[in-house]
C-alpha cells in the first residue's frame, strides 16, 4: 500500500525497533510507497510511511534493496555532502563515508552481510540515520 510521507519531526526523531516477521507488510508498503515517489526519491526509512520499525529501502539502480535491521558495522573514506529528503524541506549538510558494511535480514528474514560504495553508500547512511531518529 502507498503510505504518505511523515513530516512530523517529533515521529522522525525517535529512535525505531526492531523488524519481526509480524512486520512484513513494512517491506511491502516501503516498496509501493518508493515506486510511487521513483521520480523523486531513492531510498525510504519505515518511519517516513509511518512505522517505528529498523526497516530501509534502496534504490540501487538495477533494483530495490529491503534491509530488515541494517547495522552498519564498517566506514571508510569519510567526505562532506548535502541531501535532501522527502520528509523534510531543504537540503542539509553532512557527512557520508564513501565504502560501508552492512549486516540486515532481507525480506525472509536470513542474515546477510554486505559492502556498498559510492552513491547507493550514502543513501543507506542516510536511511539508517532516520531508524536512529537522526534527522538530517
Amino acid at each position: 500500500m502507498i503510505r504518505p510521507i511523515v513530516q512530523d519531526v517529533f515521529f522522525l526523531g525517535q529512535k525505531s525497533e526492531p523488524m519481526t516477521q509480524a512486520d512484513v507488510q513494512v517491506n511491502e508498503d516501503l516498496r509501493d510507497t518508493l515506486a510511487a515517489h521513483r521520480d523523486g526519491c531513492v531510498g525510504m526509512a519505515a518511519n517516513m510511511i509511518g512505522y517505528r520499525k529498523r526497516a530501509i529501502i534502496v534504490s540501487t539502480g538495477v533494483f530495490d534493496l529491503v534491509m530488515n535491521n541494517p547495522v552498519i558495522v564498517s566506514r571508510s573514506e569519510p567526505y562532506e555532502t548535502e541531501e535532501g529528503c522527502l520528509s523534510l524541506v531543504g537540503v542539509r549538510k553532512t557527512k557520508r563515508y564513501r565504502n560501508i558494511e552492512v549486516k540486515y535480514q532481507d525480506t525472509s528474514f536470513r542474515m546477510q552481510t554486505r559492502k556498498f560504495s559510492g552513491f547507493v553508500a550514502q543513501i543507506i547512511q542516510h536511511e539508517v540515520d532516520h531508524l536512529e531518529g537522526v534527522i538530517i
